[in-house]
């Protein structure tokens, strides 16, 4: 069973950053893909980042030049610094793994609590 543990959301004004964290139970973080997503009340899931065992990286357009996905592999940690932010950014992220490969983030197999984002304006 994984178990993915985020950490190091919070608040924070337009134009800052905040860096996410992402911790696994086991050895999952170099042999799965892994992305975050998120979503904020009233409006659907939407994919942000994802990174493949290879470390290849694929973005939403609507975070891509801003937001830079990354894990290490020796900490079991993946992450997610956000720079830039905009009160649009404001929602709940979530981690999640899958063993294969795919997008959107949110329909992979395994996915943290989430943790919440709020952008002011």
């Amino acid at each position: 069973q994984v178990q993915l543990v985020e950490s190091g959301g919070g608040s924070v004004q337009a134009g800052g950053s905040l860096r996410l964290s992402c911790t696994a139970s086991g050895d999952f973080v170099s042999g799965y893909c892994m992305g975050w997503f998120r979503q904020a009340p009233g409006k659907e899931r939407e994919g942000v980042a994802r990174i493949q065992r290879s470390g290849s990286t694929y973005y939403a357009d609507s975070v891509k030049g801003r937001f830079a996905i990354s894990k290490d592999n020796a900490k079991n940690t993946l992450y997610l610094q956000m720079n830039g932010l905009k009160p649009e950014d404001t929602a709940m992220y979530y981690c999640a793994a899958d063993p294969g490969a795919g997008w959107p983030p949110y329909n992979y197999k395994y996915r943290g609590q989430g943790i919440q984002v709020t952008v002011s304006s």
